[in-house]
C-alpha cells in the first residue's frame, strides 16, 4: 500500500498548540525533535522539578481535562526557548522558558488562565532526555515513538457520523494520505517506509477525551471515543511507530504501509 506524507507536526509543550513543520529529521530510537519536551504539571500532583521518572497524563494539565487550553495559540522556538502565547492572533505573553523568570511568568499566566487557586500555579516540567508523551509510562522506547494518523480513517469517521472531524483533534506527528481507511491498525509489527526512513508500528492508539475538544473553538463538541466504539467496535485511531532507520521526511514523500521488515 502506497500513500504520501500530508503534513508534519511537533507539540513542544504537552497539551498546547501544534507547530507545523516543513521537514523532520529522524534518528533511530528517537521521536520528533522537541516533541512534548515541556509540560504543565499539576501542583497537587507527583511531579517534582527535574524528575525523570515517567508520570501518567493525569499529573499534567492537558486537553482531556482542560479544554480551554485549545483556545491558546502557542509557539516555542526550540533554539532560544522563547515562547509566545496568543489569543485570537493577539500575543498576550512572550517569555523564555529556559530562564527562571520566564518559567515563573509562564506558570503565573497559566495559573490565571486555568483559574488555579492561590499558591497552586502549574509547575513547568522539563527534564533532559524526557518527553511527556501519553505513552511515556509504557517505556522509554515508547516515549520516543512517532504518532501517525491516516487521513482516510478520519474522513471515514466523518462520513459515518455526518459531522466534520478536524484531524488535528488527534495531535499526531505524521499525517499520511492515499491509503485505505484504518489500514494503519493492521500494522503492528510491520514497517512504514518513507524514502530511506523506516518506522516500525508498535502500538495502535486508543483515543481519549482530548479528541472531544474542537481545536478551533476550544469546545467539547464531538464524543470521538464513543463514536469510534459505536461505528467500529473499538476506540482506536492511528498508530505509534518507532524509528528504526533515520533520515529526513517531508510533506509529499511517498509512504509504504506494511512493508516487510
Amino acid at each position: 500500500m502506497t500513500g504520501h506524507v500530508d503534513s508534519l507536526y511537533v507539540y513542544p509543550i504537552k497539551g498546547l498548540s501544534p507547530q507545523r513543520l516543513e521537514s523532520v529529521p529522524l534518528e533511530p530510537g528517537r521521536g520528533v525533535p522537541h516533541d512534548r519536551t515541556f509540560a504543565l504539571a499539576r501542583p497537587e500532583g507527583r511531579y517534582e522539578h527535574g524528575m525523570a521518572a515517567p508520570l501518567p497524563k493525569d499529573q499534567f494539565f492537558m486537553l482531556a481535562r482542560d479544554e480551554r487550553l485549545a483556545g491558546l495559540a502557542t509557539r516555542l522556538d526550540p533554539a532560544t526557548g522563547g515562547l509566545t502565547i496568543s489569543v485570537r492572533e493577539h500575543p498576550v505573553l512572550t517569555a523564555r522558558l529556559t530562564t527562571a523568570d520566564g518559567a515563573r511568568a509562564v506558570s503565573a499566566f497559566f495559573a490565571r488562565t486555568l483559574d488555579c487557586a492561590e499558591g497552586q500555579a502549574p509547575l513547568l516540567a522539563h527534564a533532559p532526555g524526557r518527553r511527556f508523551t501519553d505513552v511515556s509510562v509504557v517505556s522509554d522506547a515508547m516515549m520516543n515513538a512517532v504518532s501517525v494518523i491516516n487521513l482516510a480513517s478520519v474522513r471515514d469517521l466523518e462520513r459515518r457520523v455526518g459531522a466534520p472531524v478536524d484531524p488535528l483533534r488527534f495531535r499526531a506527528n505524521l499525517y499520511v494520505d492515499g491509503l485505505p481507511p484504518f489500514s494503519e491498525l493492521d500494522l503492528v509489527g510491520k514497517d512504514i517506509r518513507i524514502g530511506a526512513v523506516r518506522l516500525r508500528a508498535v502500538l495502535n492508539t486508543k483515543r481519549c477525551a482530548a479528541t472531544e475538544v474542537n481545536p478551533t473553538t476550544a469546545r467539547r463538541d464531538l464524543s470521538v471515543p464513543r463514536l469510534l466504539m459505536r461505528e467500529y467496535g473499538h476506540a482506536e485511531m492511528g498508530v505509534y511507530a518507532e524509528v528504526v532507520t533515520g533520515g529526513e521526511i517531508r510533506p509529499g514523500d511517498a509512504v509504504r504501509f506494511g512493508a516487510a521488515p
